[in-house]
């Protein structure tokens, strides 16, 4: 089980079990939520998420139908996505700082733009198993 909050500390919550990926998100939606040039993301099934404090100060904002991302209405740190096309939710890796980062893959690489040379798969937009051409990039 891992701990994770928001930036003030009014959501906290916990996820368990193992996440189903981990990986880098360079899709210009990420970077421009994030403010930052990509997104380390940790993918977990919804019932592994669980609010245990602040469920009342959690802000949504969807600008498509697959994303569906989270916020403390309180601080406006960032705190999970919800992708319900997926079934998964994207918690942001920085949020979880018991859990040991292992990155398996960048995910829509062809937006890049800070380029990382660590030998993980660079696809051009996302796995086929997850609706994406499953095409890879070179790095």
């Amino acid at each position: 089980m891992h701990e994770g909050r928001c930036f003030c500390g009014q959501v906290q919550f916990q996820v368990s079990g193992d996440p189903v990926a981990m990986g880098y998100c360079h899709c210009d939606s990420c970077r421009q939520w994030s403010a930052g040039p990509l997104n380390a993301f940790t993918l977990w099934t919804p019932d592994a998420l669980r609010i245990t404090r602040g469920a009342e100060s959690i802000g949504s904002y969807h600008k498509t139908p697959n994303s569906y991302r989270k916020w403390c209405t309180q601080c406006g740190g960032h705190l999970f996505t919800e992708h319900p096309g997926l079934g998964l939710t994207d918690v942001y890796a920085a949020l979880l700082p018991t859990l040991q980062f292992r990155p398996a893959v960048h995910v829509h690489y062809q937006e890049a733009v800070l380029r990382i040379h660590d030998g993980q798969p660079k696809m051009r937009d996302l796995p086929g198993q997850m609706g994406g051409s499953g095409e890879t990039l070179a790095e």
